[in-house]
């Protein structure tokens, strides 16, 4: 479904953008990329300012018109100020357009089109969009830059698609973020135990102060790399303690 849900980016002026828009679509799992006339491309600004997402930078199709880049399109969302005198369906909050783009994204490539930095979309190529959108912003300073407007969408996108139940989204936390097994944190305990009647602060098994020492635990949560450092000063006390 993402890969249906294509960034296009009109007349880029500054290469740099082009890979900050990349690097913004990477990280919420957008790959498909078209460029219409961009003034400098490729550059080497580009691959710096992607910043890990050189690849959608290398792999970013280069077309000489909007209409060329959106033939294919089911949907057309213009990101732009809203144009009154045009009747296109305009989404004010960009999660209702996330969600309407990702429906249609299920079955047909959909687009959502970035205008120039300086004047964004032109009269004529948002009536080529079947949509426009805004983002709210500060009305004092409402001024977000290319790669940040991209950003914006690109999350409220992935959001989107994520919430839907056949996404099968999961987020991916690393062994050590995870939380520890049960067996863990009966070994962590146990080794608690021995070092409070080691140490004397207890002298012999006392159930009642266990029991608030596994409900402190038990509501702190800690990862398996947090438990890990605490058997570590564990290990490290036990080193100082008289032998038995």
């Amino acid at each position: 479904m993402l890969s249906n849900i294509r960034i296009v980016l009109v007349q880029t002026f500054h290469p740099g953008n082009i890979g900050a828009a990349a690097r913004a679509m990477k990280t919420m799992g957008l790959t498909d990329l078209v460029l219409v006339n961009p003034r400098q491309f490729p550059d080497p600004e580009a691959s710096r300012l992607a910043a890990g997402a050189e690849d959608l930078v290398e792999g970013a199709r280069v077309v000489g018109s909007l209409a060329e880049a959106v033939s294919d399109c089911v949907q057309v969302v213009g990101a732009s100020a809203r144009l009154r005198s045009l009747p296109l369906p305009h989404f004010d909050e960009p999660d209702e357009m996330a969600r309407d783009v990702v429906e249609n994204a299920a079955h047909d490539p959909v687009a959502l089109v970035f205008g120039r930095e300086r004047f964004g979309l032109t009269k004529d190529e948002i009536g080529l969009c079947s949509h426009q959108v805004s983002i709210p912003a500060n009305p004092d300073y409402g001024i977000l830059n290319l790669s940040q407007a991209v950003q914006v969408l690109a999350y409220e996108t992935f959001k989107a698609w994520r919430r839907r139940p056949e996404s099968g989204y999961r987020p991916t936390l690393p062994a050590e973020e995870r939380q520890p097994s049960r067996e863990q944190v009966g070994h962590f305990h146990d080794h608690l135990g021995r070092v409070m009647q080691r140490s004397g602060f207890i002298t012999q098994p006392h159930a009642r102060t266990e029991a608030h020492l596994h409900a402190l635990f038990a509501r702190a949560q800690p990862s398996r790399r947090e438990l890990s450092l605490l058997r570590g000063l564990l290990a490290s006390l036990e080193g100082h303690l008289p032998e038995e």
